[in-house]
């Protein structure tokens, strides 16, 4: 095989985003189990809803971490390993790319702080209301990278003037043929992701008797916030 410019910018390419995958996965699932075991904290006031959601907070926080820096990676080599091809699909894969930072980036990092940090700095709701915002975070900014990446694979809503691609209907364009299937199997596969990462870290714990469990306080909740 003749490793020419382009094969060696697919392979590199291919490497970037098989690697950053792995932390997208993680956190759009581990952000929805971390909401959900925060809901029913408040909802039954069983502190082990509350140690796990704060217990898995810390992995979702490297884990989104490592998504971003990954990920700005990948953008960058958008520029420079297809130089040509962002050329021409600049008008449309431009704006989908700064629709997710502008909607989904900014909403996760702004309260992603008081998700970490909050728990004794603010109340509960107001909490809460940080970790769901982050949540949904992450599903808009899956949603923007695969109207992206599918109008790649099927491309739709769009007409060529002098050589370059330009948007006809925006809708066509978000909502190409691909894009309903391949943002159902994402979504999906991150909760799968997530759920098996939780099961075998807790099946780890528990071979090794160990326990990520908070020690009770004399709170009556046994979570020792002041929120109590």
């Amino acid at each position: 095989m003749d490793l020419d410019v382009a094969i060696l910018s697919r392979i590199q390419f291919a490497f970037t985003v098989s690697f950053h995958i792995i932390f997208p996965s993680i956190t759009i699932g581990l952000a929805t189990l971390i909401a959900i075991w925060e809901g029913l904290w408040l909802k039954t006031h069983n502190p082990y809803y509350l140690q796990l959601a704060k217990f898995w907070i810390k992995p979702f926080a490297i884990t989104f971490g490592m998504g971003v820096v990954s990920g700005i990676v990948l953008s960058y080599e958008f520029g420079t390993n297809f130089s040509k091809f962002s050329e021409i699909t600049g008008a449309i894969l431009g704006p989908l790319m700064a629709y997710e930072v502008l909607t989904a980036f900014f909403m996760e990092a702004g309260f992603l702080g008081v998700m970490l940090f909050g728990w004794q700095r603010v109340g509960r709701k107001l909490h809460f209301f940080a970790t769901v915002t982050v949540m949904i975070g992450t599903w808009i900014s899956a949603f923007w990278i695969i109207v992206a990446n599918s109008w790649m694979q099927t491309p739709a809503g769009y007409k060529i003037v002098n050589g370059k691609f330009e948007v006809s209907s925006w809708m066509e364009v978000i909502f190409n043929p691909s894009m309903p299937y391949r943002l159902t199997h994402m979504l999906v596969a991150s909760l799968i992701t997530a759920t098996f990462v939780v099961a075998g870290i807790s099946a780890y714990y528990l071979l090794k008797k160990k326990t990520f469990l908070l020690p009770k306080k004399a709170c009556p909740c046994a979570c020792g916030l002041p929120w109590c």
